[in-house]
């Protein structure tokens, strides 16, 4: 038997937690708001902590809540379904141009992306007018979720189909990587845009509803919950199955489109999706931990049972990692999402200087401006840390470093 890497912390009135954050920091707000969670009456056995955890609102992010009987849509957060995608091309470096503005620049033309807001203008973020192939991909989710809407008509004015195959903002991202064999790779994160947050956003106040119709006191109000055997619990778990369903239609439409782009700037043939991952992030399912069959609820945790494949992002300046699940039991199959951030983004504006942020990613064909500063590296916790502290939830097949990076 090997030792664990995790810290055990005792929970007065609820289930332990196990955390794999030796040698990360973890916030004090983190640890109360994990406690709150481990509190509730319906959840099984543990929470498990990833080394890249941070406050989030309701659930921490970087958490892992198992539950029997009873499902909190806060856990999952408005981000359903987030997640990221990798492929590997035939592409090794040396077929990449040396000046790589191009192809960002035919990247950013080829996904929506950003944001954009104002009487009259059309969200630079989404679609005018869907291509035909946007419309043929969202005809295998219109069926669904028309019986979502029509259970709960204020989905139905969302943008839907109009954000099928765009990034969206944030720490959302679409990289060029090359991996330490100098081969080519395309990665991007992202979720279930705005239909997911609207999907989400709603749940989540239906069960605050439920728990003030009910009398039922929180320690946390973002905790609120739908038991098992309800109406509201089944609507649920339809409509954040849908949504995660969309999220990774959303990133596959992504990838077909940057793969065309970068066809489109590199003249020599090449294949692509040799190899090929699409996980999320940021959802709910059943699985069996224990002997016992729980909802699972991952909240910034990848899925990392043995043998499956996952994606953990560093920053944009940093390194990130293709890695396979070592199935560890006590972290319920589970490992990180990615870095977690040491800095809130109203922080990071502040703190860092736009020369720091530059030098930071010096080597990356990005934005280089006022408006990423929130997404700057130094935001970020090291990922070096955040893998040694999880070696026993996965191992790295592929180390990636990004050459081309776009944010939303």
């Amino acid at each position: 038997m090997t030792e664990a890497l995790y810290d055990y912390q005792h929970v007065e009135g609820g289930v332990p937690i196990k955390m794999w954050t030796r040698g990360v920091p973890v916030e004090d707000q983190a640890r109360e708001q994990l406690k709150r969670a481990a509190q509730m009456p319906f959840v099984f056995s543990h929470v498990a902590v990833m080394p890249d955890v941070h406050v989030g609102i309701g659930a921490t992010v970087g958490s892992v809540i198992p539950t029997k009987g009873a499902v909190i849509p806060a856990a999952v957060g408005v981000d359903i379904g987030c997640g990221m995608m990798a492929a590997r091309t035939s592409l090794v470096a040396s077929d990449l141009p040396d000046n790589l503005e191009g192809i960002r620049s035919a990247i950013e033309q080829a996904v929506p992306h950003g944001r954009s807001v104002g009487r009259g203008k059309r969200d630079t973020g989404s679609w005018g007018s869907p291509p035909p192939a946007i419309v043929e991909a969202w005809a295998t989710l219109a069926q669904r979720f028309d019986r979502l809407a029509d259970k709960h008509p204020r989905l139905r004015n969302t943008n839907n189909l109009t954000h099928l195959g765009t990034l969206g903002t944030g720490n959302h991202f679409i990289e060029l990587c090359l991996d330490q064999d100098q081969r080519v790779w395309i990665m991007l994160h992202s979720g279930s845009r705005g239909v997911g947050n609207a999907i989400g956003t709603f749940f989540i106040e239906l069960a605050k509803q439920d728990m003030r119709k009910w009398h039922i006191n929180l320690p946390d109000q973002d905790l609120a919950y739908f038991p098992e055997g309800t109406d509201h619990f089944d609507d649920y778990v339809e409509a954040v199955g849908w949504a995660q369903d969309f999220a990774a239609l959303n990133r596959r439409t992504m990838m077909t489109n940057v793969i065309r782009a970068l066809r489109g700037q590199i003249a020599r043939p090449f294949d692509a999706e040799m190899e090929a991952v699409n996980c999320h992030h940021n959802y709910v399912q059943r699985e069996s931990h224990f002997g016992q069959n729980v909802l699972v609820t991952r909240k910034g945790a990848v899925r990392a049972a043995k043998g499956v494949m996952g994606i953990i992002p560093g920053s944009m300046g940093a390194k990130s990692f293709i890695v396979r699940g070592l199935g560890n039991p006590e972290s319920f199959d589970s490992c990180s999402h990615g870095a977690g951030r040491v800095m809130s983004r109203t922080a990071a504006k502040k703190l860092v200087s736009l020369d720091e942020h530059i030098a930071d990613t010096a080597g990356v064909e990005c934005r280089n401006d006022e408006s990423v500063i929130d997404e700057t590296p130094r935001a970020y916790k090291p990922i070096e840390a955040v893998m040694a502290a999880q070696a026993d939830l996965v191992e790295i097949v592929h180390t990636l470093k990004q050459v081309v990076c776009v944010k939303g």
